[in-house]
C-alpha cells in the first residue's frame, strides 16, 4: 500500500471566514477540498502576514511538497527563497501584483523574488501565464494552468432585461467607479443594478461608491458580503452580470454566471476576454465610462443581441471545466514538482 501524497498549502488567514470572500479565496477552498476527496493529507497553514508566513515556510520539513498562495508568497520572499533549497516549492499565482497601475516598487520585486524562488507556478488563466511570461517573472516551461471550475445551476429568470449584477471586493481595479459612472450616462431607466462585495478592504473608495451609488437616485443597491445562498439569489435574478474590472487574471464571478447561462459584460482586460471566448459576452474598454454605457445602452435596447448572448451562453456551459476538472490540473502540477 502506496502513502497518500501529502501537502503543505500555505493560504491568507481566513479563507473560510465568510466576510472575506473573493475569488482567490474560494479557488483556494477548491483545491484544499479536492485534493482531500482524492486521498491527499492537505496539512493548510493559515499566515495573516508576513511573519506568519515566514514561520510557516521555515516550519516545512525538509523534501516536503509545499504549495503557497501568490499573495502569502509575495509577503515573504526572503523566506521563499530559503525554503526552495529544501522543500518542493510551488506558487498559486492568481493575479500578476506588477500589473496593478498601484503596484509599488518593492511589491514588485517582492513577487519577482518569490515567483523565481519556485520549482513550478501555478496560475487561473492563460493570460495571467502569458502576463507572467511577458514580464520576465516565470517562463512558460515551468508554469500550469488550471483555469477555476464551475458548478452549473438553473438558468436566471430576471424579471426584466434590466437587472444587473456586479459581483467583487469593491476595489480601484475592480472598476466599479466606472460601471457607477457608465449607469448615469444611460438614456433608459428601466434598470437595477446590485453590487455585491465587501467595501472594507479599501474604505475610501468604498465610500466614493456609495457616494456614487446614492447619486442614481436609488437604482443601485449596494449589498456587502453574501453568504452562498444569497449570492445564488441574487445571479437567479440576474439578466446580465457585469465584470468592468482595469485589471483581472480570470473572475470567478464570471464563471459562475457561465454556469448559470447569464450573458456577460465584460472589461477588455486580463483574463476576461478569454474567459468569454465560448460566447455569450459583450466586451468594452476598461475604465472607459462611455464605452460601458454604449454596451449597456445596445444590451437594453436590442433584442436580438439579448437572444443571441443567451443562447450563446446556454451552449457555453456544457463547455465549461468542472472543479473536478481544475483539481486534477493541479494534482498533476504538485506530483510533477
Amino acid at each position: 500500500m502506496t502513502d497518500a501524497p501529502s501537502l503543505r498549502f500555505v493560504v491568507p488567514a481566513g479563507i473560510d471566514d465568510p466576510r472575506r470572500v473573493s475569488g482567490g479565496n474560494v479557488y483556494d477552498r477548491h483545491i484544499r477540498d479536492g485534493l482531500r476527496h482524492r486521498g491527499w493529507e492537505v496539512d493548510v497553514c493559515e499566515a495573516a502576514d508576513a511573519g506568519d508566513a515566514a514561520s510557516v515556510l521555515r516550519g516545512a520539513p525538509d523534501g516536503s511538497r509545499v504549495l503557497v498562495d501568490g499573495l502569502v508568497a509575495g509577503w515573504a520572499p526572503a523566506a521563499m527563497e530559503e525554503a526552495a533549497g529544501r522543500v518542493r516549492l510551488t506558487v498559486l499565482a492568481h493575479m500578476v501584483t506588477a500589473a496593478f497601475a498601484d503596484a509599488t516598487d518593492a511589491a514588485i520585486d517582492a513577487e519577482r523574488r518569490a515567483l523565481a524562488s519556485a520549482h513550478d507556478v501555478l496560475v487561473t488563466s492563460e493570460w495571467t501565464a502569458d502576463e507572467l511570461a511577458r514580464r520576465g517573472l516565470a517562463d512558460s516551461d515551468r508554469t500550469v494552468v488550471a483555469v477555476p471550475g464551475a458548478r452549473q445551476a438553473e438558468p436566471p429568470t430576471p424579471s426584466g432585461e434590466g437587472e444587473l449584477l456586479c459581483i467583487g471586493v469593491i476595489a480601484p481595479h475592480k472598476g466599479q467607479d466606472t460601471l457607477l459612472a457608465a449607469l448615469a450616462r444611460l438614456s433608459a431607466d428601466d434598470w437595477t443594478c446590485t453590487i455585491v462585495g465587501s467595501g472594507e478592504v479599501f474604505p475610501e473608495f468604498a465610500a466614493g461608491i456609495a457616494r456614487q451609488a446614492h447619486a442614481l437616485g436609488g437604482r443601485v443597491r449596494l449589498a456587502g458580503v453574501l453568504d452562498e445562498r444569497s449570492l445564488a439569489d441574487e445571479y437567479r435574478h440576474c439578466a446580465l452580470l457585469i465584470a468592468p474590472s482595469r485589471v483581472e487574471s480570470s473572475g470567478m464571478a464570471i464563471a459562475d454566471a457561465r454556469a448559470r447561462g447569464i450573458p456577460v459584460l465584460g472589461a477588455d482586460a486580463g483574463g476576461i476576454p478569454d474567459a468569454l471566448a465560448g460566447g455569450g459576452g459583450l466586451l468594452a474598454r476598461p475604465g472607459d465610462p462611455a464605452a460601458l454605457a454604449a454596451a449597456l445602452e445596445t444590451w437594453l435596447s436590442d433584442p436580438s443581441l439579448r437572444a443571441r448572448l443567451r443562447r450563446e451562453a446556454l451552449a457555453a456551459r456544457a463547455t465549461l471545466p468542472t472543479w473536478r476538472d481544475t483539481v486534477s490540473r493541479v494534482a498533476a502540477a504538485l506530483e510533477a514538482a
